[in-house]
């Protein structure tokens, strides 16, 4: 008799990027990848993409809507290492380089069902005040590793 091999479970993401709220910044795009343990392995969908560049709505919330499908299945023999979806959202600076405005991450929701998630954002700061000059004289924002790779 033949020994059966681990037991493998699915896990499918379906949703969107709907919108967000930068008061001080217009005219954003998003880009979205997942991380996951090393259990884990994507078997269908896309595991990162990137939006369109969207200006603020008229209302009087001023935001930034995408309604960005996201629809991805990961297999694993575990739940360790539960998928993230990690957000970097970016847009032009006076010069009309993009630049970071800002970071966030969630894990994908544990039960199924319909669910809504508020990511908050962060932008890296600069640690000292030297880096800091330079940063407002050069117009060079600090970013994290992860979001000058994509």
């Amino acid at each position: 008799m033949a020994a059966a091999g681990p037991s493998v479970f699915l896990l499918m993401v379906n949703g969107q990027v709907e919108s967000a709220q930068f008061p001080e910044y217009d005219d954003l795009y998003c880009k979205y990848c997942f991380v996951y343990g090393q259990d884990w392995a994507p078997t269908a969908g896309l595991e990162e993409g990137i939006s369109q560049i969207t200006s603020k709505s008229q209302d009087v919330r001023r935001a930034l809507v995408w309604n960005f499908p996201i629809d991805v299945t990961f297999k694993s023999t575990n739940p360790y290492g539960w998928p993230q979806i990690v957000l970097s959202v970016y847009g032009p600076d006076v010069f009309g380089n993009d630049v970071v405005r800002g970071y966030g991450a969630v894990h994908v929701p544990f039960s199924p069902g319909r669910h809504k998630r508020t990511i908050p954002m962060f932008v890296p700061e600069s640690t000292s005040k030297l880096q800091k000059f330079t940063q407002v004289t050069l117009w060079d924002l600090p970013a994290t590793v992860f979001g000058d790779t994509w």
